[in-house]
């Protein structure tokens, strides 16, 4: 069987470092993995998380629209500079590839925005170590998505009568 297999992706967004991490972690997931891409799902929904997503230790599990879940662990929480989760527990259609997966999003000055990277190190099954290729194609796709998406949150106006991020 084939080890971790690290995949990675990342996008200068014109905001400052502190916006990009303040608004990226709480983000719903919803919005931000709201497009199929090729075999990999939207995001439909997200149970049992409580209160604000921000604190190393909080527990949610995601659905996706395949009847996929995975429980996402927040594991380390580090401002501006990065947050790390994992995902286990995953059922549907991915349960036969992936064992688990450790997440990163991280957040460095560029020019005059951020670099925003979010990085999976996916821990395959026997049958995922084979697929890997594919599969590190296909998530590039997905996070290109993604990232497309949180550009378009990052830049949203703050509503009236918040603090600017």
């Amino acid at each position: 069987m084939g080890g971790p297999t690290t995949v990675e992706q990342s996008r200068a967004i014109p905001v400052e470092v502190g916006r990009a991490f303040e608004r990226t972690l709480p983000a719903p997931l919803t919005a931000l993995f709201c497009r199929r891409y090729a075999v990999l799902p939207p995001i439909r929904e997200v149970r049992d998380q409580d209160g604000v997503w921000g604190r190393a230790g909080q527990t949610r599990v995601v659905v996706t629209t395949d009847g996929g879940t995975m429980r996402e662990q927040l594991t380390e929480v580090e401002s501006p500079d990065f947050f790390t989760y994992r995902l286990s527990h995953i059922t549907g259609p991915m349960r036969p590839l992936v064992e688990g997966i450790e997440g990163r999003w991280s957040f460095a000055p560029v020019g005059t925005g951020t670099l925003v990277t979010w990085r999976w190190t996916i821990h395959p099954r026997r049958l995922g170590a084979l697929l890997m290729p594919v599969i590190a194609a296909l998530w590039r796709g997905y996070a290109r998505q993604a990232l497309e998406q949180l550009s378009a949150l990052l830049l949203e106006p703050d509503p009236p009568g918040s603090a600017p991020g």
